[in-house]
């Protein structure tokens, strides 16, 4: 998972904003209903943050069995680090909680007046344990959900940038 983008707002804006007004974007994010934020710890230097982002995308019929109703959701736990402007994160996936393994790391840095924002991470996925799943099914369905799962993530990790400026730019 790589994304970088060059926003038209300082630092310190970008920042904070990242920091703390993330579900105030998902209006500005077609595939996101809404983000919740479920604990918030400030401590010195930065802030843990768990928010819940909820998907507004159909299931492909492929995935169905695997994907319980009302489940298009991830949570995403970040912990921002004041004095570098990043935040290292880890996104975890309840429908497969087990099998589904994302972390990464948001970095900001100021470019001349504007700021430029950095999503690295890496998603990993192994089925095979997942219950009445056998070794075969489950490394030949791994690829499919893995697409599946970076085409609801991914692409926000990407519109989260542009949807961020434009929420600025509103301010």
């Amino acid at each position: 998972i790589s994304s970088i983008a060059r926003i038209a707002h300082p630092l310190s804006r970008v920042y904070s904003t990242y920091r703390n007004e993330l579900p105030s974007l998902a209006e500005y994010l077609p595939d996101i209903s809404h983000i919740d934020v479920q604990k918030r710890t400030e401590r010195e230097g930065g802030v843990d943050v768990l928010n819940v982002w909820h998907a507004a995308t159909k299931v492909p019929s492929v995935a169905k069995p695997l994907i319980p109703a009302g489940s298009l959701r991830w949570e995403d736990h970040a912990r921002w680090d004041d004095a570098t402007t990043r935040a290292h994160w880890e996104i975890m996936v309840p429908a497969f909680r087990n099998q589904v393994t994302c972390t990464g790391e948001t970095r900001i840095h100021a470019d001349g007046g504007h700021s430029k924002v950095e999503l690295v991470g890496e998603l990993r996925i192994d089925l095979s344990g997942m219950p009445g799943m056998n070794r075969w099914v489950g490394k030949r369905m791994a690829p499919q959900v893995e697409r599946f799962i970076l085409q609801l993530i991914s692409p926000n990790l990407k519109r989260v940038n542009r949807a961020l400026e434009s929420y600025l730019d509103e301010k």
